[in-house]
């Protein structure tokens, strides 16, 4: 066989993306944060965290690649090439990236027609969105909540999604820097000060806490408190720049503009 066998993926968008293009027999291994397809869990073996990883248990299941992401799993990519093992590093931080992370995985696994049948139906979902959104007079303007504590506003794709629904992100001047560090909101009241019309949270695998957010100083003069516009879209279906941004992220986020949008008549 010409394509890759035994492919041990550090990200949950790997794994999601590699049993929607029908190559999940190619999978050694699979990151213990995978959600997507349920069944992953129960087929496959879990070897690493997300930022955490045990050299030992990523070579015991003898990849002959390795698939992570971003410069919080350059480290151990880095063992893993020292140790005699391919890596592909991808870093995909735009829907365009992650159409672009699909192909290129097809291709890694000779299902490049499956790769290129996954990017239409996800390019198409982006047309419906856009289509619902053009109907649409008033934007409004969306606060993305990546984190509480401190305060996070949302990464790159999470905006682009955003404006395929038809919303505004409340802070584009953050959305633009890949790491979390750079989207810091150090001072709350700078929340207030752009009132947003919808608060989404997101808060990377723990339970949003309304009442948490709600209680926080001066926020109760925010339209999206006034008017109950709080809603949660849990990480797997937006964080992970994965299929499942589109399929699920976009969705939500454009059912949510779509409930704020019949609010105003």
């Amino acid at each position: 066989m010409s394509h890759y066998q035994r492919i041990a993926c550090l990200s949950t968008e790997a794994v999601e993306t590699l049993y929607a293009l029908g190559a999940e027999d190619v999978i050694a291994g699979i990151s213990g944060f995978t959600v997507r397809p349920p069944r992953a869990r129960e087929e496959k073996t879990k070897i690493s965290g997300f930022s955490s990883s045990s050299l030992e248990r990523i070579l015991a299941v003898q990849p002959d690649l390795v698939i992570g992401f971003c410069d919080m799993q350059a480290d151990i990519c880095r063992d893993l090439v020292k140790a005699g093992v391919e890596v592909h590093q991808f870093n995909q931080r735009t829907v365009e990236g992650i159409l672009r992370m699909i192909g290129v995985l097809a291709a890694l696994v000779q299902r490049e027609q499956a790769g290129k049948q996954l990017v239409a139906s996800l390019r198409a979902e982006i047309a419906r969105a856009r289509a619902r959104a053009a109907s649409w007079t008033r934007k409004p303007v969306i606060y993305f909540e990546e984190w509480n504590d401190p305060l996070m506003s949302g990464i790159g794709w999470a905006a682009e999604l955003i404006a395929m629904a038809g919303g505004v992100d409340a802070f584009p001047e953050l959305s633009v820097h890949p790491g979390a560090k750079e989207r810091i909101i150090a001072d709350p009241l700078a929340v207030v000060r752009r009132a947003p019309d919808i608060i989404i949270a997101s808060w990377c695998g723990k339970k949003f806490q309304p009442a948490q957010l709600m209680a926080r100083a001066q926020w109760d003069t925010i339209p999206a408190v006034r008017k109950q516009m709080l809603f949660e879209i849990k990480s797997p279906d937006i964080l992970s720049p994965g299929p499942a941004a589109i399929t699920e992220g976009l969705r939500q986020i454009s059912d949510i503009v779509a409930q704020w949008q019949a609010a105003q008549t």
